[in-house]
């Protein structure tokens, strides 16, 4: 029986309110790397940021394990290098990325099986017109050539 029963996985920072508490605009970097230890990730698009991920995971009997927490401290700084602002995400607030697996779901259109063969086929016919001159000129491309 003790086979069947769930297992729970825990990745990533452990947050400790107490330490969450003490992260206060103004302060700088280095002062919440020894708060907080390094970050996870961060960025630099839209303005600096650093990002503290904890994800939970459920796993029962031989099933694919499922997330069912995750937890995104984000520590945003201004041009001085200096806390802005910290705020904290969930489940809720986003789509489930799978970190394991380094798969990030595309925001644009996605493409049936037939949409695929006809796009291949279509960049394949326009590399061939390319390479041999395409009604262009000669091979180069340039009229006369």
């Amino acid at each position: 029986m003790a086979g069947c029963g769930a297992q729970i996985d825990r990745h990533g920072h452990v947050f400790i309110d107490v330490d969450l508490d003490q992260i206060q605009p103004g302060m700088s970097k280095e002062q919440v790397k020894t708060v907080l230890g390094s970050p996870d990730t961060t960025s630099t698009i839209g303005g600096d940021a650093y990002y503290y991920i904890s994800t939970t995971t459920k796993t029962v009997a031989f099933l694919k394990p499922r997330e069912i927490d995750r937890q995104v401290v984000a520590v945003y700084f201004d041009g001085t290098e200096s806390v802005r602002k910290v705020a904290h995400y969930g489940m809720k607030d986003g789509i489930v990325v799978d970190y394991y697996k380094g798969e990030t779901p595309a925001r644009g259109k996605d493409l049936t099986l037939i949409e695929q063969i006809f796009g291949n086929i279509s960049n394949r016919k326009m590399f061939k017109d390319q390479q041999q001159g395409g009604g262009r000129g000669g091979p180069s491309g340039i009229p006369g050539i």
